[in-house]
């Protein structure tokens, strides 16, 4: 294992029981996050992104459970040693105390709606404080015999806590944070919002940040802002990121490497130039191909993916995109399902058109 790399994702499998029986909400994804570096997640609503997110969280709902594969997060040792400590999360139980201290301390998530991730009866204050005592012990100096200043760990006060709160407020953006740390949500504009919530993610300087769609329904001007924030605050203190969105527009602008998702499956992987530029499977493409451009002669349709995403409950056989695929090749494609291999250096893709012997069950 590289020492590069602080997240993991081995064939991962999650399921639901519903009414109509279980749903395979994610069937044998991988991937890889790099220290410090951002790693986008594309693909249309109901692919699997944000159950993904919540499988890494172990924030599963009651019905769902990973049936199969590991999710392994190399901890950044926090002393002089430097190693660090490989943990299978899929191993911990979603209550325990050990997977508390990494999710908000070491694994941080800001959630897609941030008016129902905030409870309305806090104050912005309360929900940065109550992170930073969980979660975080920061260092005082204390006077030994010798006259010297040593540091030694302590909790963290209230006031402390509020004192935090107030600094990652004007950290992030907000105005007159001394006295908007007192806001309730419903007081606050969604960007503001959604300010608050980066803030709560980021108050324990977190090794890896899960953005599942931070910026959907704010405005192109706030959206760019909360982007350009958190590329500053990834590089000012070495964060990884795990952005998930269907905006090919963002990923352009913040990811270095990119993962496109399509019903529970990791269809392609590569650079983000190589996936803008030399896309190999035939969703990427038709994705790239839905995006409106500058120049695009006026009146004419944008191009569109036809049909629909199949029924969870009737996956077609072999390749799940193929029923939507002008590529798509009978007696293959219907076959078997293609698995992720490698085509160059930069690239992987799950498609038939270049691996045609390869198959997975």
């Amino acid at each position: 294992m590289s020492n590069d790399i602080l997240l993991e994702v081995k064939n991962l499998k999650v399921e639901f029981q519903v009414r109509r029986g279980i749903v395979r909400a994610l069937d044998g994804v991988n991937f890889s996050i790099r220290r410090g570096q951002t790693m986008g997640i594309i693909g249309e609503s109901g692919s699997g992104k944000s159950v993904t997110a919540r499988a890494i969280m172990q924030l599963l709902a009651k019905n769902g459970n990973i049936a199969d594969g590991e999710i392994i997060f190399h901890q950044p040792s926090h002393n002089e040693s430097g190693q660090s400590k490989s943990i299978n999360l899929t191993q911990l139980d979603p209550d325990g105390d050990a997977v508390r201290s990494l999710r908000g301390g070491e694994i941080a998530m800001i959630f897609q709606e941030p008016m129902s991730s905030l409870t309305p009866v806090y104050t912005t204050g309360t929900h940065i404080g109550e992170a930073v005592q969980l979660h975080l012990k920061p260092y005082r100096k204390v006077a030994n015999q010798m006259g010297n200043s040593i540091r030694k760990q302590h909790n963290v006060s209230k006031k402390e806590a509020r004192d935090i709160a107030i600094e990652l407020l004007d950290r992030v953006g907000i105005p007159r944070a001394h006295e908007q740390v007192d806001s309730y949500p419903h007081q606050l504009s969604g960007g503001q919002r959604q300010r608050v919530m980066i803030a709560v993610a980021l108050s324990c300087n977190p090794s890896l940040l899960i953005a599942d769609e931070p910026t959907t329904a704010l405005d192109v001007t706030t959206q760019a802002q909360i982007n350009d924030l958190m590329l500053e605050i990834q590089e000012e203190y070495n964060m990884a990121i795990m952005y998930i969105t269907h905006d090919l527009g963002v990923i352009a602008e913040v990811a270095k490497d990119v993962a496109v998702m399509y019903m529970g499956r990791i269809v392609e992987t590569g650079d983000i130039d190589s996936l803008f530029y030399s896309a190999k499977h035939p969703y990427t493409n038709a994705l790239l191909a839905s995006i409106p451009r500058i120049g695009q002669v006026r009146g004419r349709r944008l191009e569109a993916i036809k049909g629909m995403v199949p029924d969870p409950f009737n996956v077609p056989s072999g390749c799940a995109f193929r029923n939507r695929c002008y590529d798509y090749m009978e007696g293959i494609c219907d076959k078997s399902i293609p698995a992720l291999q490698p085509i160059n250096d930069n690239q992987s893709s799950a498609c038939f058109l270049h691996h045609r012997v390869s198959q997975s069950s």
